[in-house]
């Protein structure tokens, strides 16, 4: 394998892709290993784990800021797209996947690499969509990927590391797999591989336990502008800050935890813990929002390809023409999905209070109304009842007319 000179390498600062720096050097006869990390908004200090990677190895350790791109073009498509994987998860770590994989390649090239890298195992979703991810980039590009090739067990590739001085960060005291990004934290592993037991309060950070949450529920408004949020309480906030105060308000009131059986891509069922506050609750309004502007036609299509969406997004066809053809309808869709929505936050409950759409609402009082201003006319339901019945009668008939 020393055909390869240079390898950027998506670095995490865990284990595995720590372990892959030195890996790449003497197993695969790499002679530049070239780290890169990706800035998403997780709030931790970079510093340390730019320097790791040069600790492990590497000859370079690069940082990329990702926090507004991962907003903008990421995390608003799938909030547009009511992005929920089978119905709960919405999608905060498969997200961040195509955008990493999409600032490796382009990196790569940058710097005339001969390959890129990463160190998923064959058992998870994230080897799926960065080598899927790649391919549509860059089907000329080759993808190493150590960690599902040397059959090392937990164990045996920590000590491998600390052969080359990389150090364990996983103890018996904290033994979960965590990743964390602006939208959320996801967390497995340890005590969580039994579906029986609860997780344990430690497991979360982001969302404040029912017991601990207020006593007093509050009320927040959040607008939306083409379907996507744009202010909460009045106040215009950027993409990132407008995420970061829906992750504030309501991880405080307990909101936002999913314990989950989730269908990984590779056809195993794994238990998943997230926290994903702002996002669920930016989908939960934008949802409701739709109600008031779309018709009825549309959003029992849209609710059709929503599912197919996220499909395609957890299984790691973001750069696919399936997924770039239904953003065409759902964006289409966003034109009219102007308003605002009032939510409720009370002790791990976001219930929504009221919605208003000035301009797009569909939503018609002199319609919906049994008071003395209602201009729905009912005479001429009996007709319509008739045709719409007729169908069911006409079979009715001919069923009865063959029992005789």
């Amino acid at each position: 394998m020393g055909q390869f000179k240079k390898v950027v390498l998506a670095y995490s600062g865990g284990v595995d892709t720590s372990v892959c720096i030195p890996y790449l050097k003497k197993e695969y006869g790499v002679e530049q290993v070239i780290a890169l990390a990706a800035d998403l908004g997780q709030g931790e200090e970079l510093e340390p784990i730019r320097r790791k990677a040069i600790d492990a190895g590497a000859s370079e350790s690069l940082i990329a800021d990702l926090v507004t791109p991962f907003i903008e073009e990421f995390a608003f498509p799938a909030i547009r797209a009511n992005g929920l994987y089978e119905g709960r998860y919405p999608l905060s770590t498969a997200l961040a996947r195509p955008l990493i994989a999409q600032r490796l390649v382009e990196v790569a090239k940058d710097l005339g690499a001969d390959a890129v890298a990463h160190g998923c195992t064959g058992k998870g979703n994230d080897q799926v969509r960065f080598d899927v991810a790649i391919a549509a980039l860059a089907p000329e590009m080759h993808v190493l990927t150590p960690a599902r090739e040397w059959g090392m067990s937990r164990e045996e590739t920590i000590s491998y590391g600390e052969r080359f001085g990389v150090p364990a960060p996983v103890s018996k005291k904290s033994p979960y797999s965590i990743d964390l990004n602006l939208l959320g934290r996801s967390v497995e592993a340890g005590c969580l591989e039994d579906p029986r037991i609860s997780p344990p309060e430690e497991v979360y950070a982001i969302t404040t336990s029912i017991d601990d949450a207020p006593n007093k529920p509050i009320e927040i408004e959040i607008a939306f502008e083409s379907g996507n949020p744009i202010s909460i309480d009045g106040i215009l906030l950027n993409p990132v800050d407008l995420i970061k105060k829906a992750n504030l308000l309501a991880g405080n009131h307990g909101f936002g935890r999913i314990d989950i059986i989730e269908n990984r891509v590779v056809g195993i069922k794994s238990r998943e813990i997230y926290e994903t506050p702002g996002l669920l609750l930016l989908i939960l309004a934008h949802q409701e929002l739709e109600s008031l502007t779309l018709s009825a036609e549309v959003l029992r299509t849209k609710s059709q390809l929503e599912r197919q969406w996220s499909e395609l997004v957890y299984q790691g066809l973001w750069f696919s023409p399936l997924k770039e053809a239904i953003d065409a309808f759902i964006n289409q869709t966003q034109n009219n999905v102007n308003g605002s929505v009032k939510i409720r936050l009370y002790k791990g409950n976001a219930t929504v209070v009221g919605r208003h759409s000035p301009d797009d609402s569909l939503y018609l009082p002199s319609m919906a109304t049994y008071g003395d201003d209602d201009k729905f006319d009912h005479r001429s339901a009996e007709g319509f009842i008739y045709i719409w019945g007729l169908p069911s009668r006409i079979w009715s008939a001919v069923r009865n007319k063959q029992k005789k």
